[in-house]
């Protein structure tokens, strides 16, 4: 006897509950986060330095009665300056797919979330190239396997020879004695992360804290930084695909397998120095975005679309190298 099959009772039909789409997280981005936001309202301009030597130099002397007290001055450099680049991504929305997407995939939606992907993916970059890069800032060391020497270290992959918690500390050291600031920020790729959280020396040193909250033996970045004598600890775990269209998939992680210590003022202002600031211009198209971020959606007749289009202007500045310790291939 026939019977019906289960294609004969059944027509698949688009779900409308779930769909997949490989978003990351924005906590997966730390371009933002790093160092303070400069709001702008002109595209470019200019900002003072004060001579760090000036500021720091001994020069108060003993003074006798009836005479002058000793003095003297500083310099002032007007030169340096920022210009923010725009940056900008669309995706065109055809009137024909509009009519005839399912409940599950608004193209409005999509859209405005494809765009902003895009732009978080392009700062992430910008960030990486600008501070996370050799030659930027005056101190640095290159990851090795074997025989440090000068302007090396161990790679901190290596759980038996190498020192990360040494190596931070002679860095913090460092950028002490020159500039009278003590690093407050450790900017981690994550794949450095993953091996500092398993160096037998990290774990020895946190597996006795006491915890209500969590277990005294895990690393993470808050136990990072009350080791490390930090404010924060940031890991960047954002991807890029880097091959072309087309081509098979390659995701790597866009910081890669560097470190970076460094100090970044909690709060900008007159007479406050920084390893770093990120400008955005604020001014750009009316933008209220303090990230200098807007969106827009607008008809493209000839085309018989919608466009959704992101937009970005900053620049990300090395303000102080003398405020950054750099580590380059720092794990294997």
């Amino acid at each position: 006897m026939p019977l019906p099959t289960a294609s004969d009772v059944h027509v698949d039909s688009m779900l409308t509950n779930i769909s997949v789409a490989f978003l990351q997280q924005a906590t997966n981005f730390i371009a933002r986060q790093v160092f303070p936001n400069v709001p702008v309202m002109k595209q470019s301009d200019r900002y003072f330095v004060y001579n760090r030597g000036d500021m720091n130099r001994d020069e108060a002397k003993k003074r006798a009665p009836g005479t002058e007290s000793a003095g003297s001055g500083y310099r002032l450099d007007n030169t340096p300056n920022y210009f923010c680049d725009v940056w900008a991504f669309h995706k065109d929305v055809p009137a024909q797919i509009v009519s005839n997407s399912d409940a599950a995939h608004d193209p409005f939606d999509v859209a405005a979330a494809f765009t902003m992907q895009k732009l978080m993916i392009r700062h992430e970059a910008e960030f990486a190239s600008t501070f996370m890069a050799a030659g930027v800032w005056n101190n640095s060391d290159t990851g090795v396997a074997t025989s440090a020497g000068s302007g090396e270290v161990i790679q901190w992959s290596d759980d038996v020879n190498s020192d990360p918690i040494g190596n931070i500390r002679d860095a913090k050291d460092t950028i002490l004695e020159a500039t009278g600031f003590e690093p407050n920020t450790l900017v981690l790729g994550k794949k450095v992360f993953s091996a500092l959280v398993d160096h037998p020396d990290i774990v020895d040193r946190v597996k006795y804290a006491s915890s209500t909250t969590e277990n005294p033996a895990t690393v993470n970045e808050r136990t990072l930084a009350a080791l490390f004598g930090l404010d924060r600890v940031m890991i960047s775990k954002a991807v890029e695909n880097t091959a072309a269209e087309g081509a098979t998939e390659a995701g790597s992680f866009i910081v890669g397998k560097k470190a970076l210590l460094c100090y970044a003022t909690p709060t900008p202002g007159i007479m406050v120095p920084t390893a770093g600031y990120n400008f955005s211009w604020q001014g750009f198209l009316n933008q209220t975005n303090e990230f200098g971020i807007a969106t827009k959606r607008f008809e493209m007749r000839e085309l018989e679309a919608e466009r959704v289009e992101a937009q970005m202007a900053l620049d990300m500045k090395v303000i102080a190298p003398e405020m950054g310790y750099f580590w380059n291939t720092i794990v294997a």
